[in-house]
């Protein structure tokens, strides 16, 4: 093998080597904006969860709320 050969296999395994080292930082970063955006997922899960819990309440309120001035109208019919 000539040595011009030997130094164009250096050179293409050269940038075998940094081609394979940018994309291995190239995975640490989408690993960590995969666990970054998990973790956001998580926490609006959790928010959205809360929120219905909420709105379950309010609409569970509201309900009464109606029932009770039917009732209150019922009872100010009753007396006319």
């Amino acid at each position: 093998m000539s040595l011009e050969m030997l130094e164009k296999l250096e050179a293409k395994v050269q940038m075998a080597v940094d081609t394979i080292s940018l994309l291995q930082m190239e995975i640490e970063e989408l690993k960590e904006t995969n666990e970054s955006l998990t973790a956001e997922t998580q926490e609006l899960r959790s928010n959205r969860e809360v929120l219905e819990q909420d709105n379950q309440k309010l609409q569970n309120d509201h309900q009464a709320w109606q029932e009770r001035v039917r009732t209150l109208l019922g009872k100010m019919d009753h007396v006319e």
